[in-house]
């Protein structure tokens, strides 16, 4: 069998508009940390964690004679200045898009290196332990707010990653593990959603509430809403390796107009209208009435009385959860109200 360029692979991966790359081996990876989290509950309600286990576990199950992975990354910071309630890698187009296109290039220069490479590559929505084989390819390591963070781009990254049925000729060493002592994002977490450091318990978390809940949102979660009305950057926003020195990331990750709007603009947008603005953004996963739901959870966390004639005219909604969520919010901004 051939063996590739460690090197080649490299400048492949870079000349495909893949900032992070790295290699590592290919290993049937340990798979007590996954059993133990999906054990313990901390999927949520997201029973495809429970399916296609050894492939998850095991790159040759999705890829017979698998012998190589590449890791990838795809910077995304946005300025600090930048005002939004959106999770910053969420702001633009849906980072799948730019991961899958670069990913079709990558594979189009792997084949001039070897023709007879064989490929399988996903994004995060595939069967793959992405930050695990990131921080084995050492782009970075799995910090206590189990998200992988780079020394050049923070956690500020998304990944994806390419097994090839090739050995290469050097492999980069796994990434070591360097919060040390420090705890800013357990700390930080408005919901407690970390069970212990790396470990997130999908039932407390905002990001998993507001983007893949279908339903209501538990009541100790919605406090955690202020000022966001999806996903949440609270635990990277204390990190001390997420600089103010990062640079800003890739430019198809520029905010689009639904970003930007406030709460009350997206509780009254139109099923049209929300259809048109998200399109191509990952924030059509929340589907319409969740992020309508998701935009009355933050007026009633923050208590925002000037939304209250809004929030009256929800209560309505043919949605449920949407009239759920506004009911909630107007006994909030009430009781946010001085006696007379």
């Amino acid at each position: 069998m051939n063996v590739l360029s460690a090197q080649a692979v490299r400048d492949a991966a870079r000349a495909t508009r893949f900032p992070l790359v790295g290699l590592a081996p290919v290993e049937r990876l340990d798979p007590a940390p996954l059993m133990n989290w999906l054990r313990a509950g901390h999927a949520a309600d997201m029973d495809w964690m429970h399916r296609r286990l050894e492939e998850r576990l095991d790159p040759g199950v999705v890829l017979p004679g698998a012998r190589t992975v590449v890791a990838l990354g795809i910077p995304y910071r946005r300025p600090p200045s930048e005002k939004s309630r959106v999770a910053s890698y969420a702001r633009g187009r849906d980072y799948h898009y730019a991961h899958r296109d670069r990913m079709r290039a990558l594979r189009k220069q792997l084949l001039l290196l070897d023709p007879t490479v064989e490929t399988y590559a996903c994004v995060d929505t595939g069967a793959a332990m992405e930050k695990v084989w990131a921080e084995r390819a050492g782009l970075g390591f799995i910090g206590k707010n189990g998200l992988l963070i780079t020394t050049a781009f923070g956690s500020w990254v998304t990944l994806s990653v390419m097994f090839l049925d090739r050995t290469v000729d050097e492999y980069d060493v796994p990434h070591p593990r360097l919060c040390g002592d420090c705890t800013r994002c357990l700390a930080a977490c408005p919901t407690e959603a970390f069970a212990e450091p790396g470990v997130v318990d999908a039932r407390r978390c905002v990001a998993y509430q507001s983007i893949e809940n279908r339903g209501t949102v538990p009541e100790p979660v919605r406090k955690g809403f202020v000022a966001r009305v999806f996903g949440c950057d609270i635990c990277q926003d204390a990190c001390p390796f997420n600089r103010d020195d990062i640079p800003i990331g890739d430019r198809r990750f520029e905010p689009r107009p639904l970003a930007a709007l406030t709460p009350v603009e997206i509780a009254t947008l139109t099923e049209e209208e929300f259809a048109k603005l998200a399109a191509g953004m990952a924030i059509v996963r929340a589907r319409y009435d969740g992020f309508r739901r998701n935009a009355l959870l933050s007026i009633g966390a923050g208590r925002d009385r000037s939304a209250r004639a809004v929030v009256e005219r929800l209560i309505g909604d043919a949605s449920q959860i949407v009239s759920e969520a506004a009911s909630w919010a107007l006994e909030r901004i009430d009781r946010s109200r001085p006696p007379r």
